[in-house]
């Protein structure tokens, strides 16, 4: 959520850094996940899913730049255009950046329904033991 926060805020910077002595527009963010154990044996996947046991979830490995190109657009009052009148312009797209939000808001929903459903069954399950 703080990547597609940090798009979000920069998708409108035409000067994010400087490169050989040129204004380089915000590039967009992205991140990177893996699984947080190693792949799993057959064997093992099956063991666990008797016991009841689930996976170990996912971790982040390294946040990315987007290799997607900036977005030329014409504005030539723009302090940073170019001879021709163009502006080069972040290549945050709002709309992708919105989806990645309310994906990873529905995830964390779900997690926690989860959770308080696992919580709720243990408590049932101690009153049962009264």
């Amino acid at each position: 959520m703080d990547v597609v926060a940090s798009n979000i805020a920069n998708a409108n910077s035409t000067r994010a850094q400087l490169v050989n002595g040129r204004w380089v527009p915000y590039q967009r963010k992205m991140v990177v996940m893996e699984a947080n154990t190693p792949q799993p044996s057959f064997a093992s996947v099956f063991e666990n899913t008797l016991q009841g046991s689930i996976g170990q979830g996912v971790k982040v490995t390294k946040i990315v730049n987007d290799t997607e190109p900036f977005k030329r657009v014409y504005n030539p009052s723009h302090p940073d255009a170019d001879e021709e009148g163009y502006v080069l312009m972040p290549n945050v797209d709002l709309l992708k950046e919105q989806v990645d939000l309310l994906d990873a808001t529905r995830a964390y929903e779900a997690n926690v329904t989860a959770l308080n459903a696992s919580k709720s069954m243990f408590m049932k399950a101690l009153q049962i033991g009264k």
